[in-house]
């Protein structure tokens, strides 16, 4: 199943590409993140196996459990908000930590870094449509972060992480992620090393390839629905 599930997200992911227009600094390609929430180890075993190199988990405790038996495979994302004292173990695990959102957050990823020895890669979590139940900086927020991105020795600011509201039509997504294009865009103007733009998920990644994601978080369309009586 996650074969087939596969080649037709990376069809769909390629299709996306070849619709878009006038989109340049995000580059010709997307990087597609499985997202492995709520499933078992052996998904991300067989995910590895047939060449996806990106394993994205929302929670640090379920992806400690995974990398114990999956140690040293695979480019590691942390999709899902971050309490600030878990920003250690978070470190220690992930490769990339799509979602900082705060100043907070990111002084303590800064401080666990630099204990480690290590030099954070993060993504600003952008909340470009103020939804209250997500997490994330608000556009006037995020804006005033910036001048403080240099004081952090040890974290490496990649790019922008957004999320889109949860449309029944996917059009209605669309503005969200152009405005996360343009901020992409704006950032990448003003700092060095601004690669990356992760928007999108099963319901909506499409969308956001046309619109400049290099980088979607797809999980449902992979590995079907999740199992919630997990914890």
């Amino acid at each position: 199943m996650l074969k087939d599930n596969l080649h037709k997200v990376q069809t769909q992911i390629a299709e996306a590409l070849a619709r878009r227009t006038e989109i340049k600094l995000t580059g010709d390609g997307a990087t597609l993140v499985a997202v492995t929430k709520n499933h078992p180890v052996d998904v991300v075993l067989e995910a590895l196996e047939l060449g996806i190199a990106n394993i994205g988990e929302n929670r640090v405790q379920e992806a400690k459990e995974k990398r114990a038996v999956v140690p040293d495979r695979g480019s590691w994302h942390l999709i899902g908000h971050l309490q600030t004292n878990k920003a250690k173990q978070a470190v220690a695990l992930f490769d990339l930590i799509e979602s900082a959102d705060s100043e907070h957050l990111l002084a303590a990823l800064d401080k666990a870094a630099a204990q480690q020895g290590k030099v954070q890669d993060v993504l600003l979590q952008i909340n470009i449509a103020r939804e209250q139940q997500k997490t994330g900086f608000l556009p006037e927020d995020y804006t005033a972060i910036l001048p403080l991105l240099d004081t952090y020795q040890n974290l490496r600011v990649r790019g922008l992480m957004v999320i889109a509201p949860l449309c029944e039509n996917i059009e209605d997504t669309r503005p969200v992620f152009k405005e996360g294009y343009r901020c992409f865009c704006q950032l990448q103007a003003q700092r060095p090393g601004i690669e990356l733009l992760s928007m999108g998920m099963t319901h909506d990644f499409t969308v956001a390839v046309e619109e400049g994601a290099n980088i979607v978080r797809v999980g449902t369309a992979l590995f079907g629905k999740r199992d919630y009586t997990k914890k």
